[in-house]
């Protein structure tokens, strides 16, 4: 889930920032940078466009990590997680301001550094769908017919899935599903994306993978194909 995050880390006490740089590469994320003050920090955000940012609240420079945290929020799209031994009111309002999406206390935990990341991951990904879905709707309306194998046609006038001429019926999530493979036809979807579209949230592979079962079970085994480390695909012709 983490390898494609570009990190980037600023701390002011360089063991901090190594063992912190340590835990999540050995997670599969990319540190692309340590930085120790605010006028750093902000300038290798706009230049890297990390997906996150560990945030220290005390740097060398005369900016603290809540200022810092505030201008790359309104200049990146960049997930801010707060550093800091303590939390105090100004501290929470600079949180709220700068969008972030947590904090983290001192001494590091391994098991709390990585579940903030799943959720400031998780948290990015569920707006950004969400923005995609906003954004699209009148596009998705204009989608009559998509053309899928076995005989199968989606229709987005009606958001139903049609056979011969007739409604295939599918449950609800099953034809949220398809609805939303049915946009990229033959591009694979991340597991991730499709349980926010379904659920709303991250769930268990296995849920995903139990509702992929029932679809091939009783419509067709060839509709939607499994993209091995990715998610799922909607196969159609082209």
């Amino acid at each position: 889930m983490m390898q494609r995050l570009k990190i980037v880390i600023v701390e002011d006490e360089l063991i901090a920032a190594e063992f912190l740089k340590d835990i999540l590469e050995r997670e599969g994320a990319k540190v692309v940078d340590i930085v120790d003050t605010g006028k750093d920090a902000i300038s290798v955000c706009i230049k890297e466009k990390p997906d996150i940012v560990f945030m220290d609240i005390m740097l060398k420079d005369n900016m603290s990590g809540s200022e810092a945290a505030v201008e790359i929020s309104r200049r990146t799209e960049t997930q801010i997680i707060f550093l800091t031994a303590y939390s105090d009111p100004e501290m929470i309002d600079y949180a709220v301001e700068s969008k972030a999406a947590g904090y983290l206390s001192k001494p590091y935990n391994k098991t709390e550094i990585i579940a903030t990341m799943r959720l400031a991951l998780a948290r990015e990904q569920k707006t950004q769908l969400q923005e995609q879905i906003s954004t699209d709707t009148n596009s998705v309306k204009k989608v009559e017919d998509v053309e899928l194998v076995d005989g199968y046609i989606y229709s987005g006038k009606y958001h139903r899935l049609i056979r011969e001429g007739q409604e295939v019926e599918v449950g609800p999530k099953a034809l949220k599903l398809i609805e939303l493979l049915s946009h990229q036809p033959n591009v694979s979807v991340s597991n991730e994306q499709i349980m926010l579209h379904i659920w709303g949230g991250i769930k268990n592979d296995k849920t995903l993978r139990s509702l992929v079962f029932r679809i091939r079970s009783t419509i067709s085994e060839n509709l939607i194909k499994n993209v091995s480390g990715i998610g799922y695909m909607i196969q159609s012709y082209d």
